[in-house]
């Protein structure tokens, strides 16, 4: 029970003050005029003024509640190394049964986990979550058991008490660690890329070591190995096997007595793209789709066009003087004999012979085929006659003979069941819409895969590969009536554009492929194949177990199945002769990219409230009571604030002047007052 004096008047406290100023005047007054009873008079306003000030006398039925205090323990990855999570557990174990023993205690453990993702340690972000549930008035200390090694300061709430760090690890503990400090997310293929890398001991590292092995392996192959210096930035030119994403891995060797290995390796995920995609152009003579195939090329920033347009053939004789003509000569030994091979794609658009190309040049393509490059035949109506670039060297490599007939009729492009499942063609929505063409070259095919039909489903474009290199062949000129319009058009740019990319190798359009997709420690593993079924993924971990997935046809030809990862690093994946490889998650995961326990990050969040930092190796320090705003820590002891907090059961209030005796007093002052001026 506690007694205290409460005012709760009756008019407000500014009219109060009126009151009692005009009262205090009068007095005053009344003393000046030298009226005898002026202070009887004063002692009735006081009377009446203090009876409006509502004085009572309360008594409050008080409860003691404990105080409380908040111990986190940290258990994130970085707390797994040497032997921290014993000195975790038996430190708190040794609070709490202090703690226990303290009168008018409580104690709330709260655990500290991985973050979400690769967010590290959220201490205060659980710390904020934690005295959200408890009364701040009631908080007489918090102990954190970790590393130190806390990655959301900006979360850290306002301490409502003394904040203790009670470090794990040990003073002599070190380790080595791998960075990459520049990695771009693209290079191109066959030119060097400078990466940086940084190899450093942090911690008690033992003198003498100046150099580190670093292995470096691309793709999961087999890797090889250079001393590189410590502490010091390594720039290491990279040159990218080949395009679409390629894995280099790097890793150091683990060095004895370091604390841990997990980030001695450093996985970087690549593309590689091409320069400049050189194409050569040569159009037989012009027509109104010779414009569509420049247009589509040069639209590309990534392709340089050498467009040729034949003009004026050998065969005409208009008398013009040569040194009067304003056309270009056709560089034909430049191109197709010293550098036919600097071309990524050749394009032969409504192409005849003339005797412009000997068949020694044709034949120098089709052996620039067959090493690597790429030929592209638009056919129109000379294909199918006696000049027909099919009648050249160059026919050995095409996938089609033409039979020598040009149908002249509306039929609408129709794609194949296998040009269903083929990347060039496939997802070419709203095929019941396309416009006509109007003109087709029957032609016979020898090899390759049909993707797409004309009149009455004979073949109208063919893919093939030769030897190392890739031909197509297109049995119409009439594509630029979609780029028209013509009767609603269709895919016109989409499907050349997808024609001139799959000649040319791009990685995401090869027809039999497998790769991975990540986000995050899951990957969507997809198989395109043509065939009708594929076999089981199976997916080698970074510990070199295996696992086989069956995958699902999602679409004709695309075959994809979602799989966790259990762990972080390099995945393989193999499917009778495809294989990928996909890194998942940061080699090195935040929460072991500094593993050396310190106190400097909470520093700052600990000093206003006084609070201590004590390493555990050093012994359990002692609790002791501490007055706010007095030192919270020192040699072997840490202080908890006593918060004295209650809660009220009862409240009762006892007016000091009921009604009946102010009416009594301030009546007898005033009487008295008046009889005293009277008698005089």
């Amino acid at each position: 029970m506690t007694g205290t004096l409460v005012f709760d008047p009756l008019i407000p406290w500014q009219l109060l003050a009126v009151v009692a100023v005009l009262s205090l005047a009068a007095v005053i007054f009344a003393a000046w005029r030298g009226l005898t009873g002026w202070a009887l008079r004063g002692l009735a306003a006081l009377v009446v003024v203090g009876a409006l000030s509502g004085p009572a006398y309360q008594v409050e039925d008080r409860a003691p509640l404990s105080d409380i205090v908040v111990m986190l323990e940290d258990e994130s990855s970085s707390q797994s190394l040497s032997d921290r999570p014993t000195q975790t557990a038996e430190a708190a174990e040794a609070l709490a049964a202090e703690i226990a023993e303290r009168p008018n205690t409580e104690l709330r453990r709260v655990t500290i986990p991985d973050g979400p993702g690769d967010a590290g340690t959220q201490a205060m972000t659980a710390l904020s979550e934690a005295l959200a549930e408890e009364p701040r008035a009631r908080v007489a200390g918090i102990i954190l058991l970790s590393d130190g090694r806390v990655h959301d300061l900006e979360f850290a709430p306002d301490l409502p008490a003394p904040t203790h760090l009670l470090l794990t690890g040990r003073e002599d503990d070190w380790d080595r660690r791998l960075t990459v400090r520049n990695a771009p997310a693209f290079a191109i293929i066959g030119e060097p890329v400078t990466l940086t890398l940084r190899i450093e001991d942090t911690g008690d590292a033992p003198e003498g070591a100046a150099t580190a092995p670093l292995d470096i392996s691309v793709d999961g192959g087999e890797p090889a190995r250079y001393d590189v210096p410590i502490g010091q930035d390594i720039d290491l030119p990279v040159t990218l096997p080949h395009g679409g994403r390629n894995v280099i891995q790097f890793s150091v060797p683990e060095a004895e007595g370091e604390l841990t290995d997990r980030n001695n390796t450093a996985l970087i995920q690549m593309n590689g793209v091409r320069d400049r995609l050189r194409v050569l152009l040569v159009s037989g003579e012009p027509h109104p789709g010779g414009r569509t195939w420049r247009n589509l090329l040069k639209s590309d920033s990534s392709v340089d066009l050498v467009h040729f347009t034949i003009l004026r053939p050998p065969e005409k004789q208009d008398g013009v003087p040569v040194d009067e003509l304003s056309l270009i000569a056709f560089p034909t030994r430049e191109l197709f004999l010293e550098k036919v091979d600097d071309f990524d794609l050749i394009i032969f658009d409504r192409y005849k012979r003339r005797g412009i190309l000997p068949s020694l040049y044709l034949d120098n393509v089709a052996q620039y085929v067959r090493n690597g490059g790429a030929v592209l035949v638009a056919a129109g109506p000379d294909f199918a006659n006696a000049s027909s670039i099919y009648r050249s060297p160059l026919g050995a490599v095409l996938p089609a003979e033409p039979t020598a007939r040009v149908i002249q009729d509306q039929y609408r492009p129709t794609v194949t069941e296998i040009g269903e499942r083929h990347p060039v063609t496939s997802d070419l929505s709203g095929q019941e819409t396309w416009g006509p063409w109007l003109r087709q070259i029957d032609v016979t095919p020898s090899e390759g895969e049909v993707v797409m039909t004309g009149i009455d489903d004979r073949p109208l474009l063919i893919l093939d590969r030769v030897d190392e290199g890739r031909v197509a062949l297109l049995a119409s000129d009439h594509a630029w009536l979609w780029n028209r319009g013509y009767q609603g058009g269709g895919p016109q740019l989409e499907l050349l554009r997808r024609l001139a990319h799959w000649m040319m190798k791009e990685p995401e359009l090869e027809e039999e492929a497998l790769w991975a997709e990540a986000t995050g420690q899951t990957m969507r593993i997809i198989r395109r194949t043509l065939g009708e079924s594929v076999g089981t993924v199976t997916v080698t971990r970074p510990d070199g177990t295996e696992e086989t997935i069956t995958l699902q046809e999602v679409s004709p030809g695309r075959h994809e199945a979602m799989y966790d990862g259990p762990e972080i690093g390099l995945y393989r994946l193999s499917e009778g002769d495809q294989e990928a490889v996909i890194g998942l998650g940061p080699a090195a995961p935040r929460e072991f990219e500094q593993t050396i326990a310190t106190g400097d990050i909470l520093d700052p969040i600990l000093a206003p409230l006084r609070g201590g930092i004590l390493r555990l190796e050093e012994g359990l320090p002692t609790l002791r009571n501490v007055r706010e705003g007095r030192p919270a820590a020192g040699r072997g002891w840490i202080g908890l604030t006593p918060r004295d907090a209650y809660e009220t059961r009862d409240v009762r209030q006892t007016p000091l002047l009921p009604p009946w005796l102010v009416l009594l007093l301030a009546s007898g002052f005033i009487l008295a007052g008046w009889l005293r001026e009277g008698r005089r």
